[in-house]
């Protein structure tokens, strides 16, 4: 016996009707339909076989079984979204609110408005360096006059407007994000930065009046700190923003899965080209083939299949006939078809998935990074201290000596290696990480990866291939393995669905050329049968055995059937000469990541909307013991949801739009580089070579940057928790009070470690 075999595949097929049906470049409608044999339950698709537009549809081609099934139970009644009119900019949705504070993607700037996007944050560096590089030269650092600097009669006034300029444009994005952060009640960077460049200022401003229109004697001012603090921020929120990719807009990629203008048919047959926004419910569409279709709705005339794989993340086409539902984005196959509109705005099934992708992107855009969380407690370290500081020595000494005391302390707390201790290392890692396949889209991912509970996988393009092909080829009589495969091709030669496509596919893949089949015909309910050199052949799945009285027990059937594959038997003189079983293949690296992901002390859970039967048959090849079948966007989002109210920390990994809600949710949102563009704008990492392998390369990589963000926090945390209660005078009594030049090399110093302790990150793992 020939034998092929490979690892389990998708079920569906087992539960699902699949037409045989002619290649026909004209249309057949009045053909009667040809059933294959594997399922008869689901309605049996028209003849018009014009093809899918795989250049609309996404890379892969994904099957979907609940696709019919009642989506109403999606209910997002607190939806804030207006839906009424789903065009293809953005469908009519109210996006006024949705700023870049719910891209879920906190690059350690506190409450800041994220509208300030990578290119501000050049083009204000660049801008604020230029008027910085005067203020450094013509300033002293501290009341320090280092080698390179000079001064000439008007040079403190050039000084004074150039820090008034940088102050107000370079400063803008701090003083902004501190508003926010203060009216959130949550102080971070941002007003820690703030505080900084604001005392550093008005002191300053303070410092030239005195100095030039007071009788007072010479007071130091304060901006060389203020325009290097206002550069390296920007600096560093620079390459922090250049190290990640933009987080993309998801919403806009669910909206574009919709067309701009559809196919009206009126009432008196005819047909009229309308922009989408006015279609409305009870509103008949033409959806021909290779057309998206536009909205949610039940088919009133033809039949066809429906390419859901950009929707539902699914692995083959689905079966619609007369009274079957479809969903808006998914894409029309083979048959031209009229169908009522059931749901628009907020009723669709995009729409819904749109808010339930907002709602968790907003509430993880509120997760603070652990620098904003050192920030916080500097901030009010800071501020304790130098009140303190003034109120003390106001009352040992006098107010000049007061102020300056307070003053210096607020200087001191600014925050410059602070500032570049995470950004630093994020620019490293992402480096390491996009050579090793690893696109981060959203630092704290890095953060949050160091201890993960659970990982909850997609099945199909996941931990599948996501296509339907192939997977065991036997020849059960006289002919080879070889044979069997070309009277399949002769057969399904002039078929169109996904079990003829798997076994044209395989025949082209090994080189066989299909034998010449006539008169090929259909067996309702059972399969086919044609004409080959003169003798008639059969493809019949397992009811049409029983109704031709076959006996089949092959050895291997049950463990093709174990694995969720769809069986079809080649049929020739009452006899089966072979037998064929396709399905959705496991990925054979997949077994062993499950493994290594357990011995991390990582659960993992498989989360498909694939059916029972097909999920337990890969979960249980793989070793998954907690497994969620029949899943819709809204269940896996929930399931996600309920492990972080519980505490845990859960990466979510999947490639389809059902996948999109979840991905935002989870603690991680991991998308496979193959998948749907929403998808990857709703994760925070993107495996660019779909390879699950690179989930551990990630967990490895995150570890390591985590350990170097908390040496750099340390770092350039430690200067200030040393230099700050110096400059306060807690050692006045004694004699010690920290020079603010002093202050100013220890801070030089403990930039330059931070820097070269980011540079040293790295794994064992080629390219970094």
């Amino acid at each position: 016996m020939n034998q092929k075999k490979t690892s389990p595949a998708d079920n569906r097929q087992t539960s699902s009707h699949h037409r045989h049906e002619p290649r026909n470049e004209q249309d057949n409608k009045g053909q009667e339909g040809l059933t294959h044999p594997q399922a008869e339950e689901v309605p049996e698709p028209s003849h018009e076989m014009n093809g899918v537009d795989h250049q609309e549809a996404t890379s892969k081609q994904q099957e979907h079984e609940s696709a019919d099934s009642n989506h109403a139970h999606m209910d997002h009644k607190d939806s804030s979204m207006d839906h009424s009119h789903m065009d293809h900019e953005m469908s009519g949705m109210d996006h006024s609110h949705m700023n870049h504070e719910m891209s879920g993607m906190d690059h350690g700037m506190g409450g800041m408005d994220h509208s300030m996007h990578m290119g501000n944050f050049k083009q204000k560096f660049w801008l604020s360096l230029v008027l910085a590089i005067p203020i450094v030269i013509l300033s002293p650092m501290m009341g320090i006059e280092l080698p390179f600097q000079f001064t000439f009669p008007g040079s403190d006034w050039v000084v004074l407007l150039l820090g008034t300029i940088l102050f107000f444009y370079g400063g803008q994005p701090f003083l902004s994000g501190a508003k926010m952060e203060l009216k959130q009640k949550s102080p971070a960077m941002m007003t820690l930065i703030a505080m900084g460049i604001t005392v550093s200022y008005f002191y300053s401003l303070y410092a030239f009046i005195a100095n030039h229109f007071l009788a007072v004697p010479h007071v130091m001012d304060f901006f060389w700190e203020l325009a290097t603090l206002i550069v390296i921020m920007l600096l560093g929120h620079w390459i922090e923003m250049n190290a990640v990719s933009n987080a993309g807009n998801a919403l806009q990629k669910l909206a574009e899965l919709l067309p701009k203008e559809v196919i009206r048919k009126n009432a008196d047959g005819s047909e009229e080209q309308i922009p989408l926004e006015e279609v409305t419910n009870k509103t008949q569409l033409i959806v021909r083939s290779g057309d998206k279709v536009p909205t949610d709705g039940t088919i009133l005339e033809g039949e066809t299949t429906i390419d859901e794989s950009a929707v539902t993340g699914e692995s083959r086409r689905v079966p619609k006939t007369i009274g079957s539902t479809v969903i808006g984005g998914s894409v029309n196959g083979n048959g031209t078809i009229t169908m009522e509109v059931t749901g628009t705005g907020e009723d669709s099934y995009l729409a819904k998935v749109m808010e339930m992708v907002r709602k968790a992107q907003a509430d993880k855009s509120r997760l603070e990074a652990l620098s904003d969380k050192v920030a916080k407690w500097l901030f009010y370290i800071a501020l304790v201290a130098g009140v303190l500081a003034f109120a003390v020595w106001l009352f040992v000494a006098d107010l000049p000596t007061a102020l300056d005391r307070m003053v210096t302390v607020f200087v001191i707390a600014c925050p410059h290696a602070l500032g570049l201790a995470i950004p630093l290392v994020v620019a490293r890692s992402t480096s390491i990480a996009a050579k090793n396949g690893l696109l981060l889209k959203n630092r704290n991912a890095l953060e949050n990866a160091h201890h993960v509970d659970y990982l909850i996988l997609d099945k199909t393009g996941t931990l599948t291939e996501g296509t339907f092909t192939v997977t065991g080829i036997e020849a059960t009589g006289s002919l080879s393995a070889s044979e069997v495969l070309a009277y399949l091709a002769g057969l399904e030669k002039t078929a169109n669905h996904p079990i003829a496509e798997g076994i044209l596919a395989q025949a082209e893949k090994e080189n066989i050329t299909a034998k010449k089949a006539t008169d090929v015909q259909t067996r309702t309910g059972i399969g086919l049968e044609g004409v080959i050199d003169g003798q008639k052949w059969l493809i019949v799945n397992q009811k049409g055995l029983e109704q031709l009285t076959i006996q089949y027990q092959g050895n291997s059937l049950k463990n093709y059937q174990e694995q969720g594959n769809t069986i079809s038997y080649l049929v020739h003189d009452g006899k089966v000469e072979g037998i064929v079983a396709l399905g959705d293949k496991v990925k054979p690296e997949a077994s062993q990541f499950i493994q290594k992901v357990k011995d991390l002390g990582i659960t993992p859970v498989m989360a498909t909307g694939d059916n029972q039967a097909a999920a337990q048959a890969v979960a249980d090849y793989l070793g998954i013991e907690a497994s969620h079948a029949a899943m819709l966007p809204d269940d896996k989002e929930r399931l996600v949801s309920d492990y972080v109210k519980e505490g845990k920390r859960v990466v979510m990994v999947g490639d389809g739009i059902n996948d999109a809600p979840s991905l935002a949710r989870a603690t991680i949102g991991i998308a496979i580089g193959a998948g749907t563009d929403v998808a990857i704008d709703s994760a925070d990492v993107v495996l660019t070579n779909s390879e699950p392998q690179d989930i551990l390369h990630f967990l490895t990589l995150a570890k390591k940057t985590r350990r170097k963000m908390i040496q750099n926090l340390w770092w350039g945390a430690g200067y200030n928790i040393f230099a700050i209660p110096l400059a306060a005078g807690v050692l006045a009594p004694i004699g010690i009070i920290l020079n603010p030049a002093v202050g100013a090399v220890l801070m030089s110093m403990s930039t330059i470690i931070v820097a070269i302790n980011a540079m040293t990150l790295s794994i064992e793992k080629s390219g970094d």
